[in-house]
């Protein structure tokens, strides 16, 4: 085989690998790093310029590559629990490869860095949000009294409200949003579905999952969760309804009620100004059994 059928066949095989690249996305981070002598990057701005002149080049031969958010403390950890030496550039290419398999990523698809940064904090979001509720569910335990596992019993309440609610309305787009007080700040989960002329639901199973257990710890913990519901159908304007938990139990909030939720932001409290042509209306009665002060464990 000449070398230049070598250089074709290994430019094919490149096209064949996928890789990842570990990015660090926030200009503290950024400076974490800086403490290693390997660690050559001097100027936040340069290196995201940098990276994306990677990502570009990559996929301009046909390679699929994704971006993990990296994490200077995770990092550290890492490389003390398996001893490697952190100020080396192999330790961060297997921490990377661990993001991969793990931790939260977001394919690259040729679209500015900019662009694409928020959708890879939110999704790091999304699974840190789940992780801990999750860790909270477990943490519970066994009811002392019936015996029953807590967090358990609170997710089998919260799929079956999921599924009630999603039977609210008619065809259409929801957006779905449920916040639960929670320290040291508020759980935030979202979850889009979409209903089709013959009542089938389309929807993302991770979102799903991530929205249910968020719903699970303030039912589990007795907490004053809400939760807001945007409808959007052809021909009508958006409609948006609302819901508190009480117990087990959702408790339809009225108009003004929806209108103050879905107008002040979960986590600051600041007030959001409201859309025009949407229709903040009474919310639909949630037909279900649960206990109106719920299970007190």
């Amino acid at each position: 085989m000449t070398r230049t059928q070598h250089t074709t066949t290994r430019r094919a095989l490149r096209r064949e690998v996928a890789g990842t690249i570990g990015l660090l996305a926030d200009e503290d981070d950024f400076a974490a790093m800086r403490r290693y002598r390997t660690f050559t990057f001097d100027d936040h701005k340069t290196y995201l310029r940098q990276a994306e002149g990677l990502l570009r080049s990559l996929a301009s031969d046909g390679g699929h590559t994704t971006i993990a958010l990296f994490d200077p403390e995770e990092y550290a950890e890492y490389c003390a629990e398996t001893g490697l030496d952190p100020d080396a550039p192999a330790s961060r290419t297997r921490f990377t490869a661990e993001l991969a398999a793990t931790g939260p990523t977001v394919p690259y698809d040729g679209q500015p860095l900019s662009d694409l940064l928020p959708d890879l904090v939110g999704e790091a979001v999304r699974q840190a949000t789940w992780e801990y509720a999750t860790m909270l569910l477990a943490r519970l335990g066994a009811c002392a009294v019936c015996g029953e596992d807590i967090g358990r019993a609170a997710f089998n309440r919260a799929s079956d409200l999921l599924v009630k609610l999603l039977d609210t309305s008619g065809p259409g787009t929801r957006h779905l949003v449920c916040s639960v007080p929670a320290a040291p700040e508020t759980l935030l989960a979202a979850l889009h579905a979409t209903q089709d002329t013959e009542g089938n639901t389309e929807l993302d199973e991770t979102e799903a999952l991530e929205f249910t257990t968020v719903l699970s710890v303030g039912i589990a913990t007795h907490s004053a969760a809400g939760l807001v519901m945007r409808t959007t159908a052809d021909g009508s304007p958006d409609r948006v309804q609302g819901w508190r938990l009480h117990g087990e139990r959702l408790l339809p909030l009225t108009a003004a009620e929806v209108f103050d939720a879905y107008c002040t932001d979960a986590v600051s409290g600041d007030l959001v100004s409201p859309e025009s042509g949407v229709d903040y209306s009474a919310a639909s009665p949630i037909g279900d059994d649960g206990p109106e002060g719920g299970h007190r464990h």
